[in-house]
């Protein structure tokens, strides 16, 4: 795979083209605004540079990686020439539909179109296309340039050779791929969010504060950062989100966000990215300035 193309130059796009990019292969990013791929520009030369300065990588990979990426606006011009087109977009369903939509329509009939969905369906997403066998799952991690794990997730009429593609692919990168069936949340999501529920139920039925239940959780059970901390670090909204797909595709009441997660989001304490979730941050960053500002 010689050339990729990336849509979306948000922190997870930027990221995914960043690991592309430092594995040899050119790299287009796609993104409406052109300010936010100025943005993603930056980002990643300023990841390039804490990577060179650790000595991981050396000034000519780091030259390589930037020359290998490309940045448009236009949607037909970014992917002509990709063998496989990654969406990164926002994780919601309609603009999700609609993109891969496009994609089917403007992107040669071989290319494998892949989503990095952390919990929506690859075989809805599929459905809207005219090639369900080439539309893949690629959940990457974040800090993607860190996170060794990528899920890969086979939708109800993904091939076998797209998800031999995709796996050996992955591997390129550096990275682990783990297989895994189209189900609400995945494996990861699955797993993860519910414990984040049930710590952010902890705190709402009063069983203990913020701290504590991190203090806990890390020391007890060697998690490198604390539910609630992490909750903060991925976004109150996406946990949300996550937490509603899972309601609604497995039907089970266990699933049911906490009320005092709902009531956060509504409020706009989204954690990290808006400066105030369980804890309060340095503006424009995720720097943690005060432990827990949390008053229910």
């Amino acid at each position: 795979m010689n050339q990729v193309a990336v849509i979306g130059a948000g922190t997870m796009g930027n990221g995914i083209a960043h690991v592309f990019s430092l594995a040899d292969v050119k790299v287009n990013i796609i993104d409406i605004s052109q300010e936010a791929l100025d943005k993603a520009m930056v980002k990643i030369e300023k990841n390039l540079d804490r990577q060179l300065s650790k000595e991981r990588i050396t000034q000519a990979q780091k030259d390589g990686a930037l020359a290998n990426i490309k940045t448009f606006t236009d949607l037909s011009d970014g992917v002509a020439g990709a063998g496989l087109v990654i969406e990164a977009a926002t994780e919601n369903l309609n603009i999700k539909d609609k993109i891969f939509k496009q994609l089917d329509e403007v992107c040669d009939a071989n290319t494998i179109l892949a989503s990095n969905t952390s919990s929506l369906s690859i075989t809805r997403i599929a459905s809207v296309t005219d090639r369900p066998d080439k539309v893949i799952g690629m959940h990457f991690m974040n800090p993607v340039p860190v996170m060794k794990l990528v899920e890969v997730i086979r939708g109800y009429a993904t091939s076998d050779e797209v998800t031999k593609t995709t796996m050996e692919l992955s591997k390129k990168l550096g990275k682990i791929p783990v297989e895994v069936n189209d189900y609400p949340g995945f494996v990861a999501n699955r797993i993860l969010m519910p414990m984040i529920n049930e710590a952010i139920i902890s705190l709402h039925e009063g069983v203990a504060g913020v701290e504590e239940i991190d203090t806990v959780m890390k020391l007890g059970m060697a998690h490198p950062m604390g539910p609630l901390h992490l909750a903060d670090f991925i976004g109150l909204d996406v946990c949300l989100s996550i937490m509603q797909v899972l309601q609604h595709g497995l039907g089970n009441p266990k699933y049911a966000p906490c009320p005092l997660l709902v009531n956060m989001v509504m409020a706009g304490k989204l954690g990290a990215k808006t400066g105030e979730g369980f804890y309060k941050y340095t503006p424009g960053s995720k720097e943690l300035v005060v432990s827990s500002s949390f008053n229910k």
